[in-house]
């Protein structure tokens, strides 16, 4: 885990293959970062693992299900209760079951020039 990267209360790291947080990543309470499931087409529904990479700034946010082989991009929200079965793109608010971006978050750096205030 990167500095400044956080696991909230009641977090389900399932983690039979990596699990990579980048700089300053947030994953709050009850979220399940899940590794590893079984091939549906296998009779004996083989295990197989693929690692979870979440980039620096990325907030997975409450009960959301993130699973094997998953990217979250850099400065990436997710909803809470969302299902993340697809990699997600860089700074964007993705949300639902399957997860999918909504609308483009901006980056923190973008200053107001009139207040002062960062936009998130």
């Amino acid at each position: 885990m990167s500095s400044k990267a956080c696991l909230g209360p009641r977090v389900n790291c399932y983690c039979i293959a990596p699990v990579v947080l980048g700089e300053r990543v947030v994953v709050s309470q009850g979220v399940h970062l899940c590794t590893g499931s079984h091939n549906y087409n296998s009779i004996t529904f083989s295990l197989y693992a693929k690692p979870i990479t979440i980039e620096s700034d990325a907030w997975i946010c409450s009960e959301a299900f993130v699973g094997p082989g998953v990217s979250v991009g850099e400065g990436t929200v997710i909803g809470a209760r969302a299902v993340v079965i697809r990699s997600q793109p860089r700074w964007m608010v993705c949300a639902g079951n399957p997860a999918r971006p909504l609308k483009a978050r901006i980056h923190p750096k973008a200053v107001d020039s009139h207040s002062g205030d960062t936009q998130i």
